[in-house]
């Protein structure tokens, strides 16, 4: 069954409606000077009340961008986090040193630029060994739009064949970028990810937007 992931969540009650429509995973925002960031505090009460609340919660995913490594495995203790989403440019090697220092999960961001193509996927190199270096590092990987200036949550989509191609090469990820309930079962169909992530998309007027989050996992699961 295809992975979802519902991120930027700044309510309880949005967490909630995630847990209940079937996701697997929800995911907090740490990056300085994004506009869904939380606090620690904030964002430790929504995990403990969402897992107080709900049986069974979907896995809690803190985002995190180029941060130095003791704040962010101080964030994922006071948290009580089950995984870290690293957006920027940090290395595999910071990658396990997260691991290693709190026992969560790593879900490394690799950016796909728009004019990224099949051919430069191919034969082992380029983007496709990059990302082979951070799976055999551990992590688990999501595959966004390159936005310069931009560390994910851009709404903006890139070429879903390039993706493809790596799922046909038999590489897992997540699918992020531009997803929304309306194009994400197209977009299973087409590319055959592990896992689809979304958070603009599942917005109306920058809030989360229950009917959409229930819609957009209703969506996924159906294409397959």
């Amino acid at each position: 069954m295809i992975r979802t992931k519902i991120c930027g969540i700044r309510r309880t009650e949005d967490a909630i409606t995630a847990a209940e429509a079937g996701a697997d995973f929800f995911g907090l925002v740490f990056v300085p000077e994004r506009r869904r960031r939380l606090e620690v505090a904030a964002a430790s009460d929504i995990v403990c009340e969402l897992r107080t609340l709900v049986p069974d919660p979907p896995r809690a995913v803190g985002l995190f961008a180029d941060q130095p490594i003791d704040e962010v495995i101080d964030t994922i203790s006071a948290c009580g986090l089950d995984l870290a989403q690293l957006c920027g440019r940090e290395s595999p090697d910071y990658c396990r040193e997260v691991m290693d220092g709190t026992g969560a999960e790593i879900i490394k961001v690799l950016h796909v630029a728009a004019s990224e193509t099949v051919s430069d996927t191919g034969n082992g190199g380029g983007f496709e060994a990059r990302m082979a270096h951070y799976l055999e590092a551990g992590c688990y990987v999501t595959l966004d739009r390159l936005v310069e200036g931009l560390q994910g949550g851009t709404g903006q989509s890139f070429n879903w064949e390039v993706a493809a191609q790596l799922s046909r090469r038999g590489y897992d990820f997540l699918l992020a970028g531009g997803l929304t309930p309306d194009n994400v079962a197209q977009a299973v169909q087409q590319v055959n990810p592990w896992g689809v992530d979304v958070s603009s998309g599942v917005e109306t007027g920058g809030q989360q937007d229950e009917e959409k989050i229930r819609a957009f996992i209703r969506n996924a699961r159906a294409a397959l």
